[in-house]
């Protein structure tokens, strides 16, 4: 008989049992067999960038280019394979075949087949790296999955307040890059105002590459002040997300000693709102803001 799984907001298929144990081993890593499954497959994909870089290199591609392509092709079919059996066992084929990872799944099989027709496409199996993205997956298995999610609600919380401010230095590094163009001019290689943004951008950031700098005392006053409002503004966005941090921690314990409880036969505490029995010594748990019963008989007068 088929089995479905359920999705929230998707439009799904029924599986069979043989799909559904695919699919739990490839698209999860709940199983021991689908954390090794993704271990691997990084393991092949690291493998098959490191092949590309080595063919780029002159000596390497002059003594072994036949061997490399006979690697690449074997990489290129093992990848069209798993490509397959993705779209076989998804229960949403259409939402993996449009998603991110479904796309760069694709993208990464298209340059050794493109290759076949225009030779100068081979470099461009490059793009297999992205799909190391996959690594993140692994994280699910890690206790820091909980502290990944407080640091992504932390920036997303700031996003408006970052944007902000990254508006403010454009429209400072612009006014900096005006000044310096009018001041430098083109003869001390200002050559035209996105070019002098470009310099102002590099001076307030502190990274200064030195392909372009001021030679009139003026201009260099000016770099100094962008220098030093760049030591002032680097540690904003840091305060900013670091803020949020400090927030979304203190709501989290709040809502841990909310949801603690206490176990009534060894009196351990017990966070984990969705548990019902003590981890310690297996007693049935009270329930969430629910005071355990006592012994104590009432006394009538």
């Amino acid at each position: 008989m088929a089995t479905g799984i359920t999705t929230p907001g998707m439009s799904i298929r029924e599986q069979t049992p043989l799909q559904l144990r695919f699919y739990r081993v490839i698209f999860g890593t709940e199983t021991p067999a689908g954390k090794w499954f993704d271990i691997c497959l990084i393991l092949v994909i690291l493998a098959s960038v490191l092949v590309v870089m080595l063919d780029s290199i002159p000596r390497y591609h002059t003594s072994y280019a036949r061997l490399f392509l006979q690697i690449e092709w074997g990489f290129t079919l093992l990848f069209t394979v798993e490509y397959l059996v993705r779209l076989w066992c998804a229960p949403n084929r259409k939402g993996y075949a449009t998603s991110i990872y479904g796309v760069v799944d694709l993208l990464a099989l298209m340059p050794t087949y493109i290759s076949l027709l225009v030779p100068q496409a081979a470099p461009l199996l490059i793009i297999r790296l992205l799909r190391i993205l996959r690594i993140f997956r692994v994280l699910r298995l890690l206790t820091l999955l909980d502290e990944a999610n407080g640091l992504a609600r932390a920036l997303h919380n700031s996003a408006r307040k970052i944007f902000v401010f990254f508006s403010l230095m454009i429209i400072l590094a612009t006014i900096f890059g005006c000044l310096i163009y009018v001041i430098e001019g083109p003869e001390h290689g200002f050559s035209s105002i996105p070019h002098s943004i470009y310099w102002a951008i590099v001076t307030i950031t502190t990274v200064g590459y030195g392909d372009v700098t001021p030679m009139t005392p003026l201009g260099q006053a000016l770099a100094s002040a962008g220098m030093l409002i760049g030591y002032a503004v680097i540690a904003v966005p840091t305060g900013i997300v670091t803020a949020e941090l400090t927030l979304s921690q203190q709501l989290n314990k709040e809502r841990l000693i909310r949801s603690s409880r206490n176990c009534t036969t060894c009196a351990q505490v017990e966070t984990d709102a969705a548990a019902h029995y003590c981890r310690h010594c297996g007693s049935h748990l009270p329930l969430p803001g629910h005071q355990p019963e006592t012994n104590n008989k009432e006394h009538t007068t």
